[in-house]
């Protein structure tokens, strides 16, 4: 082996290790990268099973008809519940699954078209929310995508501050007031208290 092509394998064996941790550097995003993903309850694209929840006004909806571009897009549902759509006109959202609003939408489509396939999905809950005041670490509304319990709200929440009164803590729903023993839940007891929220919950850290 000539000496120039021993220079060149020895070149190409030290190039190799940086350029394979280069891609592994694009691949995998840095911890605080702000275009890294981040699981959130706030965030848009919450995770929403569309079998089984229901549409509500202000959602935004994404509808996506198979190869027609011009039919696809986000979608607001009014306070009336209705959403309005090309070659559609208006449908009801509200009340129904992302599931059964796309089989609407395709039927409506069907009508003007000679086939449609319709996928309906909820970027953003805006209609279904609960509230979180007083000593926890991130105060203010949250969305109420999926079941959610007390104590998972709290932790939602960044959990409760220093100086927080856990004993005492309230769920106010409508004209009730419930009342909610973290360090009881916590330990294992009690456990009853710890009740699923229900839109418009508004809980009380003292």
């Amino acid at each position: 082996m000539t000496q120039p092509i021993r220079n060149l394998m020895v070149l190409l064996l030290c190039l190799a290790p940086l350029t394979f941790a280069q891609r592994e550097k694009k691949a995998t995003p840095e911890v605080n990268d702000p275009k890294a993903p981040q699981e959130t309850l706030q965030g848009a694209g919450a995770p929403v099973d569309p079998k089984t929840y229901r549409i509500g006004p202000e959602d935004i909806l994404g509808v996506r008809v198979w190869r027609e571009q011009d039919l696809s897009g986000q979608v607001m549902v009014r306070p009336d519940g209705m959403i309005s759509m090309p070659l559609v006109g208006e449908l009801r959202a509200a009340g129904q699954t992302p599931d059964e609003l796309g089989k609407a939408i395709t039927e409506a489509l069907l009508k003007q078209m000679n086939r449609a396939e319709v996928f309906v999905s909820v970027l953003q809950v805006n209609s279904k929310k609960f509230y979180m005041t007083g000593q926890v670490n991130r105060p203010g509304q949250y969305p109420l995508i999926t079941q959610t319990s007390v104590l998972q709200a709290i932790s939602a929440s960044g959990g409760l501050q220093e100086f927080a009164n856990g004993k005492k803590i309230v769920i106010v729903r409508g004209d009730q007031r419930l009342k909610f023993n973290y360090k009881e839940v916590v330990a294992g007891k009690n456990l009853k208290q710890n009740i699923l929220l229900e839109n418009g919950d508004h809980i009380i850290v003292p």
